[in-house]
């Protein structure tokens, strides 16, 4: 905010002619979030209500085909003959239906806003717009300009009335460079708004501030993006253009000084408007580390006592056996007579794999000797009889070991 005392007041070449007193309402406390609100809800209230046709898309006497004719059950136009003829009708979806959730005239056009909520936001308007960051930032050409907030004397523009002069009066102040930006910045609008009536876009130049009426005004009509204000009528929407905080005001004198009756101080209610207080700022120091490491505040707190912090870290109890036991004491005899059954189990299949492959061993050797003797059958029939002999009357263990020393 700004807080300066004194505010000089300049002439129509840039020079300082006298000093006035800073009003009280360029302190107030700047709000963008109130700002953007309120300039939100203000902008809704200058709509024209709008509608369709209460008609249009549905003056065909058109009526579904129903089903079983393999086609959807979307109403379609009668007759033949023609392109448009069997075509779908009424739907949002089709080619010269109704629109979907047609707009009605008694559509919630217009916002309340309160009152008190309006002059905050103006005096929050006003207060960002003596602070040259801010107005540099929202793209106003003032680099140049002697000093914001500019204040012009009444003398200096009571000679105004032609356009030149106009032009040469913002030359003298330095002011001139914002209105070229604006000329600059003429576009071409998109969309459809280009056929009605608002071909053209532009940026917002300087807002002059007035109390009395002077031919200065109509010698500022035809700058582009220059607009004038009263002071008894300000305007957020032409304060805060878009919500957005810093519009360059080029204020003349008797509006400055209007501003304290206006709006009060902080030591005085206004005068013109009923029960207006200005607005104060939550804290008078916005450096909230500066007040906190106060010698003020630092020598009521508490010491901070830093004492070790031991967290308990929670394991799962199904991967951690040690925890699971806290849970659950008997966990550790099941999981025990767990192991135990299945190191049982693991013992037995061991045998009975064993005991199988023995099994297949001794098969395998009465096989063996069983094709041995049929060769010797087929070589020498007389010792055919004789090994017959000795393979019934030997066990099959005998087969077994006469089997594994004809391998060795």
């Amino acid at each position: 905010m700004a807080s300066r005392p004194l505010v000089s007041v300049h002439n129509g070449q840039g020079k300082v002619v006298s000093q006035v007193r800073l009003p009280a309402v360029f302190t107030a406390p700047i709000r963008p979030d109130v700002v953007h609100e309120i300039h939100t809800s203000m902008a809704k209230n200058k709509r024209q209500p709008y509608a369709v046709s209460r008609h249009a898309g549905e003056q065909t006497s058109a009526e579904s085909w129903g089903t079983g004719r393999a086609v959807a059950r979307i109403p379609r136009v009668p007759g033949g003959g023609t392109h448009r003829a069997g075509q779908g009708a009424f739907g949002n979806m089709c080619r010269g239906g109704r629109m979907f959730a047609p707009t009605k005239i008694w559509r919630r056009w217009h916002r309340k806003v309160n009152v008190s909520q309006k002059r905050f936001a103006v005096c929050s308007a006003l207060a960002a717009s003596a602070l040259p960051a801010l107005v540099l930032a929202r793209g106003h050409r003032v680099e140049r300009v002697p000093e914001i907030p500019l204040v012009l004397s009444n003398e200096s523009v009571a000679e105004v009335v032609k356009t030149k002069q106009a032009v040469a009066l913002l030359k003298g102040l330095q002011a001139y460079e914002d209105v070229e930006k604006v000329k600059d910045s003429t576009a071409i609008r998109r969309g459809k708004g280009k056929m009605r009536n608002r071909r053209r876009v532009q940026r917002r130049g300087p807002l002059v501030i007035y109390a009395k009426k002077s031919p200065l005004l109509k010698a500022l009509r035809n700058l582009p993006g220059v607009e004038t204000l009263h002071v008894d009528r300000l305007d957020l929407l032409k304060l805060a253009p878009g919500g957005h905080l810093g519009r360059f005001i080029i204020w003349l004198q008797d509006a400055f000084v209007r501003l304290d009756p206006l709006f009060g101080s902080y030591k005085a209610k206004s005068q013109l408007k009923q029960g207006f207080s200005l607005p104060r700022s939550i804290m008078a120091n916005p450096d909230l580390g500066r007040v906190i490491n106060s010698d003020e505040i630092q020598s009521r707190v508490r010491p901070v006592i830093r004492q070790p912090v031991f967290h308990v870290r929670k394991k799962n109890p199904l991967k951690n056996l040690g925890y699971l036991v806290k849970l659950n004491p008997y966990a550790k005899t099941q999981r025990r007579s767990q192991i135990l059954l299945e190191k049982a189990r693991a013992t037995k299949k061991d045998q009975i794999l064993a005991k199988k492959r023995a099994e297949a061993k001794k098969r395998d050797a009465i096989k063996k000797k069983r094709k041995n003797l049929y060769a010797a059958m087929l070589s020498n029939p007389c010792l055919y009889e004789v090994e017959k002999e000795k393979v019934a009357d030997s066990s099959v263990e005998a087969a077994v070991e006469a089997g594994e020393e004809e391998e060795n």
